[in-house]
């Protein structure tokens, strides 16, 4: 399917630092729509300390390799927003999503950290008139921060997130 055929788009925004069986249980509830885009953000609106946005793409792909739904893919768009070390802002990716897929209906996917924070979003007024925006809390309380404790711990994280992503990260450091 080419980009601009797509019909419905979820966009699901995280910092990924990993991605975790939370994040999973989230993307499994959106396989009704054409096309699910994982954005991890380049830098944090709001500070947060994250691993490379380089290491927590391919963590991403081989997250994506490991669930087997056919309609998720990785989007770096951030990558070619970011200037001025200038966090990037949802406005700014659903924004340029829309340029990239002007004919489909575009949802933004708010998770469990951000749903009560939405508010302090970047024009999150103007977000919900111009997007959809779906509150999409995981069903697996499984966080990323799980993930980093657990490998800080030298503990078992096979629970916690895909084989894929366990296998890349027993080759990474934490220093939270």
């Amino acid at each position: 399917m080419s980009k601009t055929s797509t019909n419905t788009i979820a966009v699901l925004g995280s910092a990924f630092n990993p991605p975790s069986l939370g994040h999973k249980s989230i993307i499994n509830r959106l396989k009704h729509y054409d096309k699910v885009l994982l954005v991890p953000s380049i830098s944090h609106a709001w500070g947060k300390k994250m691993a490379d946005f380089t290491h927590r793409c391919h963590w991403v792909e081989a997250f994506i390799d490991d669930i087997e739904q056919s309609n998720v893919e990785l989007s770096d768009i951030e990558k070619s927003l970011f200037s001025n070390n200038e966090p990037v802002t949802t406005w700014q990716v659903l924004s340029s999503l829309s340029e990239s897929y002007p004919t489909s209906d575009i949802t933004f996917v708010v998770g469990p950290d951000n749903l009560l924070k939405f508010a302090n979003f970047h024009k999150a007024e103007e977000i919900t008139k111009r997007w959809n925006v779906l509150a999409c809390p995981e069903t697996l309380a499984i966080r990323s921060t799980d993930i980093r404790n657990a490998l800080c711990q030298k503990e078992e994280i096979s629970h916690l997130t895909t084989p894929g992503v366990a296998e890349l990260l027993k080759k990474f450091s934490f220093s939270d």
